[in-house]
């Protein structure tokens, strides 16, 4: 089913605070900078091959990005060579979660961690290979993808590939830095990556309610199943942090699983 259609006011909203119109598009590293922190958390890139009245909410740069017409038909992925690596080793998190390349702003770091794996959970939760991974980063604290493969003895493409994903999901592993010749991404620890932001420790209702925070603060709206699809949420998981924002008064329900900025604020229709 297609999601339903928002307002004409919403749509407005969200190509400002999503960088949507030409004025705001992203074109360098800074932009993108700019753009995550803004926005809280982005998908980079995926695959975009739904009807839609406009762009959702992707970091791609500004050659990449369909103008406004073309964002209401189907459109295809696209890949933008060299820029993203740069992004990738940008003072934001990057990493993959249930499939998705997603960065996240360092402010929702403690969020997203939060929801992850725990140590004390690690044996219950992690695969095999994931923990093969682990054990030598967190013995060397960082490692080319090269080195990493080797020192873990996951040597199949495929498996050390699901391993690092599973790691990244967890907000466990991040890539810390992109090295060009040869090409290869550094990986190291969470814990090590943002020692500040993680000193800050949340419970989980908590975290949920800052990620759905972060959203409505710049889709205007959210309607059912949308900040599931876009953060990686299970849609209970979405439903709560969507229903403590009713409950603190920064968000109303005008309908069952929609969403909207609480009348008054900042920003808010």
């Amino acid at each position: 089913m297609p999601p339903p259609a928002l307002p004409d006011a919403i749509e407005d909203y969200r190509d400002h605070h999503w960088f949507r119109d030409e004025t705001r598009r992203v074109e360098t590293a800074q932009d993108a900078e700019r753009f995550v922190e803004h926005v809280g958390f982005a998908a980079c890139l995926t695959d975009a091959r739904r009807p839609a009245r406009r762009c959702s909410r992707r970091l791609r740069p500004a050659r990449c990005r369909p103008g406004r017409e073309t964002c209401r038909r189907t459109r295809r992925r696209r890949t933008c060579g060299s820029s993203l690596t740069r992004w990738c080793a940008a003072a934001r998190y990057y990493g993959s979660s249930r499939g998705k390349a997603t960065f996240v702003a360092p402010r929702l770091v403690p969020a997203f961690h939060a929801l992850g794996v725990r140590r004390s959970e690690e044996a219950d939760r992690l695969s095999a290979d994931a923990r093969r991974l682990l054990a030598p980063l967190r013995r060397e604290g960082e490692m080319s993808t090269r080195e990493l493969r080797e020192a873990s003895g996951v040597s199949d493409r495929a498996r050390f590939t699901r391993a690092l994903d599973e790691l990244q999901a967890a907000m466990i592993v991040v890539p810390a830095d992109v090295v060009y010749q040869p090409f290869t991404y550094l990986w190291t620890l969470a814990v090590g990556r943002f020692p500040d932001q993680l000193r800050r420790r949340l419970g989980r209702d908590a975290a949920l309610r800052e990620i759905a925070a972060g959203f409505l603060a710049g889709a205007g709206m959210t309607v059912p199943g949308e900040l599931a699809r876009v953060s990686g949420l299970s849609r209970p998981d979405a439903g709560l942090g969507n229903r403590a924002l009713v409950e603190t008064g920064l968000a109303t329900s005008p309908a069952r699983g929609t969403y909207q900025l609480a009348a008054g604020l900042p920003g808010a229709f």
